[in-house]
């Protein structure tokens, strides 16, 4: 998939994607998961391995576990989780009952959520299925399990490439590259915060300057047991030390770094964590180091004709929380089967548009989120008077399943024309009477027309002028009797729904996310009994 030595051919693609990040794989796969020719193009020449997102949150999980990667996430958490046992075995406080100790459930502003404090039963966490045991995926390894998917997929990669400018028409998209000229039809900017392809295609990019200076690394430490273990608040500053050995996060609260490009000496971390720190530490050796800040900015639309934004070169704002990483990829879903339908000829119009409609009401809510968390985490008077009051609300059963739920993403829907409950809500991890679940049938990206035997023998035909557009699969679930039947589009979130026999709305809705029928007989039925 990466051949340096390649030289240009004259091929015209489908789609070229800038950036070869979480975000700009994920999109890749999923639109050579439907059939496109995709293209990505990626400045750096090996993939980057700087430290960065340290989890998942609940639709990344969903989204893997939808396209049949869930396996590798898991496998990735179990080597991070021995690394995190090994250095809470050291590190923890003393006196510690490390078997009986509260399960870490996130943190707002540095405030850490506890497990025992969750309400379980809360309906939100009811149907996440096995993705709901896995988070604990760095972005970093992450990465690397979108390149072994890329790769079995055919996309084609070009690393050390840089895009240094195109020109969009009515027709297409002429990407002029250090390597040569490519022609394709439409270009995705998934090239991060300082997104190339943002500026030359002239976005608006409004929102709040930076405020804070922040550094995350993994270094190697002398005098590490004056640290604490975990997120700790000073008087000068906040400071993270953990969750694996040599992992250590400061937040100063000064302004904004006098250069943001500079490379991340060890002096610069050492002197950083002694101030928010007070401890006498000592960093001998850096592995890995950024600097990050608080800059919150997002793209006032996604799509410009042939150009399109997603992930950090759509949005930008701190870390914290780990938002930026998973709303990537909710981007890359999102916008995969749109494109890829675009690009076919087969989707409805102003099908691509409600791309933008639907991702940009989350990009808003991630990037006031985090505001929110640095205005709790300033050392004014009123910033800590105003974090003692969320420390004690996150102390309670109904606070700590606020947070974890914003944190986890479970509350997350698309404003979806229809009444039932879970139209425009990701569709439940139902376990079919086969022994499959429903994420078992969305491996392909195909949507799903899920019969679950209750709305009348007719449903199937239905989707017959759909052909390969639309599946249809037959089932039984016993765990949700009252449901009769679910049309799920290809990113998983649930298009139509009805309890009965009434399909009301069925037309209506496959018409307006996938276009027109196509002759009587092309449909695709499996049977799930």
């Amino acid at each position: 998939m990466d051949d340096k030595t390649q030289e240009v051919r004259a091929t015209d693609y489908d789609v070229v994607v800038a950036g070869a990040g979480p975000t700009g794989l994920m999109l890749a796969c999923e639109l050579a998961l439907a059939g496109t020719a995709v293209l990505v193009v990626e400045r750096l020449p090996e993939p980057d391995r700087t430290i960065k997102a340290g989890a998942i949150n609940a639709p990344s999980a969903v989204a893997f576990d939808r396209r049949g990667l869930l396996p590798a996430m898991a496998a990735v958490q179990e080597r991070r989780l021995t690394e995190v046992t090994g250095f809470l075995r050291t590190h923890a406080p003393d006196g510690l009952d490390r078997k009986n100790a509260p399960k870490f459930a996130g943190h707002f502003a540095g405030i850490p959520l506890y497990g025992d404090l969750l309400d379980t039963s809360d309906p939100d966490f009811a149907h996440l299925g096995p993705a709901g045991n896995v988070g604990l995926v760095p972005q970093a390894d992450l990465e690397g399990v979108l390149l072994e998917r890329a790769a079995a997929l055919g996309v084609e990669l070009w690393r050390g490439v840089e895009l240094e400018g195109f020109d969009a028409d009515d027709a297409g998209v002429s990407v002029r590259t250090s390597r040569g000229t490519v022609r394709a039809g439409w270009l995705a900017g998934c090239d991060g915060g300082r997104s190339t392809v943002r500026r030359l295609a002239g976005f608006d990019f409004p929102g709040t300057a930076p405020e804070i200076t922040g550094h995350q690394a993994v270094v190697e430490l002398e005098g590490a047991e004056a640290l604490g273990a975990g997120w700790q608040s000073t008087d000068t500053g906040i400071y993270v030390h953990g969750p694996f050995p040599g992992r250590i996060l400061t937040v100063e609260f000064d302004g904004p770094p006098a250069d943001r490009d500079a490379p991340v000496t060890a002096e610069e971390l050492e002197t950083s964590l002694r101030k928010v720190s007070g401890a006498d530490v000592r960093v001998t050796k850096v592995h890995t180091a950024t600097r990050f800040t608080d800059n919150a900015r997002q793209a006032s639309t996604y799509r410009k004709g042939r150009v399109l934004l997603a992930g950090d070169a759509a949005h930008v704002h701190s870390p914290f929380g780990g938002q930026g990483l998973n709303l990537g990829i909710g981007d890359a879903m999102n916008l995969g089967w749109k494109l890829a339908a675009t690009v076919h000829g087969t989707a409805p119009e102003g099908l691509l548009d409600t791309y933008t409609a639907e991702r940009h009401p989350i990009g808003a809510w991630v990037l006031e989120w985090t505001r929110a968390q640095i205005a709790v985490m300033r050392l004014t008077p009123h910033a800590q008077a105003m974090r003692t009051v969320v420390r004690d609300l996150m102390g309670t059963v109904t606070g700590t399943t606020y947070f974890v739920k914003k944190i986890l993403g479970v509350w997350q829907r698309y404003d979806l024309p229809g009444d039932h409950p879970l139209t425009g809500h990701s569709a439940p991890d139902l376990v079919l009477a086969d022994g499959t679940r429903l994420a078992d049938h969305l491996h392909d990206g195909k949507a799903l027309l899920l019969d679950l035997g209750a709305a009348g023998p007719g449903l199937p035909d239905r989707a017959e002028g759909f052909g390969d557009r639309v599946r249809v699969v037959t089932a039984r679930c016993t765990s949700h009797p009252g449901l009769a039947a679910l049309l799920l589009r290809p990113d998983g979130f649930v298009a139509w729904a009805t309890d009965s026999d009434d399909l009301d709305g069925l037309d209506a809705a496959l018409g307006q996310w996938f276009g027109a029928p196509q002759p009587r007989g092309a449909s695709s039925t499996t049977a799930a009994e």
